[in-house]
């Protein structure tokens, strides 16, 4: 019977090491490249991680997105195409593209910004 217990067991947790991989993101954010790109780029003279400057904080860019389907691509969009953007005191201005075009430092800039 014990023997019976402990397969049960190794196959329930095998079962749940299996779904925890296949929630994980397919690659995991390099957030000092993140970070680099975003110094690079000056998001940082309108952006910061945890507090309101001329732009919003990137937690709250987060939350505004999370549990969204097509967030990643509307960050994307935000810094590559140059769309108007309403800052913190109602202005708008254009907002700045990101200083790369290789799509694997973007997505990993749009990744780290969503995980904050």
């Amino acid at each position: 019977m014990k023997s019976r217990s402990a397969v049960r067991l190794i196959a329930v947790a095998v079962a749940a090491g299996f779904a925890a991989l296949a929630a994980a993101p397919a690659s995991a954010v390099d957030a000092a490249a993140a970070q680099a790109l975003a110094r690079k780029s000056d998001c940082l003279k309108c952006h910061a991680i945890d507090k309101t400057k001329k732009a919003p904080s990137y937690q709250k860019i987060a939350a505004k997105y999370k549990g969204k389907p097509d967030a990643e691509q509307k960050l994307i969009d935000n810094i590559t195409k140059k769309p108007k953007v309403k800052l913190e005191d109602g202005t708008e201005e254009e907002h700045k593209v990101v200083d790369t075009k290789d799509m694997g430092e973007i997505k990993n800039l749009v990744g780290w910004i969503l995980a904050q």
